[in-house]
């Protein structure tokens, strides 16, 4: 699959310091692809550089096939929401909106219907005439997230783009962004990493500026590779040597004095289904209570394993110097 956006040896400098050190990121076509790292780990920069706004020192970035980011070629085919944007307080969501699509080249008929449409995935259309300082600031951020999709950009930059919205508007943005899968691509930075884990199809780890690790988000989180059962503990022993015999390609784990059994096995030699009715028909015939069932890790404890090097690596933080 090609990639929708591509960073190679990607640099950048602020003085002596390195945000991004040699970045390689492949952002496949179609896909909800989530960008992971702690604060100062490149996250920002990268979807910068990506777009322009910054320039690099290294390395090079091709959009949508087309090269580095030009404003004529690419005009109407991506956006970024910045984490911190803000919007004049004195215009009208409407003409605000319709300002912007026509910079991207929209025309008015297209842009008339895309306005109607982006304010109804943000549950705004009540507030289209209201000027922008009457909004609450989750609707100041439900307006950026309109305003990045407008005109149905094929590429669209997110960063921390829940940051502000309550639970339920926050459940509405995930729903929209799974609208859109496979249509457009977007890819989303973020701290939220449960947020992360049930949305995006791939994602990468980034520290120090540089890629830590990038896969597909099964293969992050082992979901085809590992399940994991919490059972009653009621003292009944585990049927290990029935297990293995049923299901000889797998490995397994008993913790917590029984009360937890993991199965590991390879994908291409089993699947996830079949481990799993395998190993419920055994535990229950022999009368063992499942309390959960859990497919793979989750994503923060594969991203915390997965950079414990780079962050022991980068040293502590330098401390500013002391007047005296």
């Amino acid at each position: 699959m090609t990639a929708a956006l591509e960073l190679k040896g990607v640099v950048k400098t602020y003085g002596r310091r390195r945000a991004l050190d040699g970045l390689d990121l492949a952002v496949p076509r179609g896909s909800i692809f989530g960008l992971v790292g702690s604060n100062g780990a490149g996250k920002t920069t990268a979807l910068a550089v990506s777009v322009g706004l910054l320039r690099r020192d290294a390395g090079s970035v091709n959009l949508l096939g087309d090269g580095p980011f030009d404003p004529l070629r690419h005009a109407g085919r991506v956006t970024l929401l910045p984490q911190d944007s803000r919007l004049p307080l004195h215009a009208r969501v409407e003409d605000l909106l319709w300002f912007y699509g026509r910079l991207q080249g929209l025309a008015e008929g297209a842009l008339r219907e895309s306005i109607d449409d982006v304010l109804e995935w943000v549950h705004l259309r009540d507030r289209r005439r209201s000027p922008v300082r009457t909004l609450s600031h989750g609707m100041m951020r439900r307006l950026t997230i309109a305003q990045a999709f407008l005109g149905r950009p094929e590429l669209v930059l997110l960063d921390e783009p829940m940051s502000g919205l309550d639970p339920r508007e926050a459940l509405r943005i995930r729903a929209i962004l799974h609208h859109h899968r496979g249509g457009q691509t977007v890819v989303i930075s973020s701290h939220d990493l449960r947020e992360l884990e049930a949305l995006c199809d791939t994602a990468a780890f980034i520290e120090n500026g540089r890629l830590v690790r990038q896969d597909s988000m099964d293969n992050l989180t082992r979901r085809g590779q590992r399940i994991t059962y919490s059972l009653e503990p009621d003292g009944r022993s585990i049927p290990l040597d029935e297990l293995k015999l049923a299901l000889p390609d797998a490995t397994w784990e008993t913790a917590r004095d029984g009360a937890e059994l993991t199965a590991r096995f390879e994908s291409d030699r089993l699947r996830a289904p079949e481990v799993n009715a395998r190993v419920c028909e055994i535990l229950l015939r022999h009368r063992i209570g499942i309390l959960e069932i859990r497919r793979g890790s989750n994503l923060e404890g594969e991203y915390l394993a997965a950079t414990a090097h780079a962050v022991q690596d980068a040293g502590p933080p330098p401390t500013a110097p002391v007047d005296r």
